[in-house]
């Protein structure tokens, strides 16, 4: 499906937000003179914290928005409920106006469609897990017999079997954050918004918790606005990212668009420390076919060449490449459509392409 045609769940369009009380002055000195975020704080005493946002989060997807404190990530993502509202701009849900909406559409949409998890998880300490979970199931009148069936069988999904009659203080972090996703489920909503979730998690426990979730993302195919400052965890999570600094987006792009095509030097400063092993794929680093042999000539026997595919990774191609002298030729539906040598797969390493 092309991007065009894809199913866009959430947009936003051009959306700011700048804090304080001549934001709307302010916002017309930087559409008319291009002011910087320092310049619109000396002259207005105004903050930008969401600077002329445009992203469309496709159905299912996991949108991993990651940018260093400070650099306006969480205030953007609760444009999307309007917990905040925008100062100038736009924010759709599904086709739906959220600005458009009244009090009462609003709290619909916040109860049934959109599901929070934050990093700190907020739990009733007087409620059992059980309850937590069923929390906004009891908001929507529904009967207990539905609440309880529907709180146990979410807490198995987050593995908490067992745990249904324990209290909060009777949790460990992880646990705790566990029910914290098992309440945003409950509710079965069409999109969650997950803001620093693990981030407080130690590493084990933070990892374990990432594989869950995107086992979870795969079963329930929810779409996902996940917040988060580490890099290492927006390339595992992210179907793409989008790099916020000054309340702007930087780049958006997957995974591996981000570390091999960083788009400036704040984006190629984020991406110098990350393996590009699992990351960057056949497809980025071959020589088609035809290009080889105008410029090398005569193509290997492929009996004599190691074969891949073009979504195999750089670490299955640096094994398919030890021991052997010819380049490794990229086959697809059973033709040959690419080689990578060795010089490329060193660029790719590097993260080029």
């Amino acid at each position: 499906m092309s991007d065009s045609a894809k199913i866009h769940t959430i947009e936003t369009h051009n959306v700011w937000k700048i804090f304080g009380s001549r934001s709307e002055e302010a916002l017309q000195a930087i559409e008319r003179d291009q002011l910087s975020k320092a310049e619109v704080l000396e002259q207005y005493q105004a903050v930008v914290g969401v600077r002329d946002v445009s992203i469309s989060v496709g159905e299912g997807e996991i949108f991993c928005i990651m940018g260093l404190s400070g650099s306006g990530k969480s205030t953007l993502v609760r444009h999307i409920n309007r917990l905040i509202e925008p100062t100038g701009g736009e924010i759709f849900i599904n086709g739906i106006n959220v600005g458009d909406l009244n009090a009462e559409e609003l709290r619909i949409l916040r109860a049934d469609k959109i599901g929070m998890v934050f990093q700190n998880m907020a739990l009733l300490p007087h409620r059992t897990v059980r309850d937590n979970i069923a929390f906004a199931l009891e908001l929507r009148n529904v009967d207990a017999f539905t609440r309880a069936e529907v709180a146990d069988r979410v807490t198995s999904l987050v593995s908490l079997q067992g745990y249904g009659d324990r209290y909060p203080s009777e949790l460990s972090g992880g646990m705790q954050q566990r029910v914290g996703l098992a309440r945003a489920m409950a509710a079965d909503p069409d999109i969650l918004l997950m803001d620093e979730p693990f981030s407080a998690l130690d590493p084990l426990i933070r990892r374990g918790l990432q594989d869950e979730f995107l086992e979870l993302s795969k079963t329930m195919k929810k779409t996902t606005l996940f917040i988060t400052h580490d890099l290492d965890e927006a390339i595992r999570m992210g179907t793409r990212i989008a790099i916020m600094k000054d309340g702007a987006i930087v780049q958006t792009g997957t995974p591996e668009e981000i570390v091999t095509q960083p788009a400036d030097d704040y984006v190629s400063d984020f991406v110098a420390g990350i393996s590009k092993l699992k990351l960057v794929y056949a497809h980025t680093v071959m020589e088609p076919i035809e290009k080889y042999k105008a410029g090398k000539g005569k193509l290997p026997p492929i009996k004599d060449c190691a074969v891949a595919h073009p979504d195999d990774d750089l670490d299955t191609l640096i094994g398919l490449a030890i021991d052997q002298n010819n380049p490794t030729i990229i086959m697809s539906d059973d033709n040959p459509v690419g080689v990578v040598t060795k010089d490329a797969l060193l660029l790719g390493v590097q993260g080029g392409s």
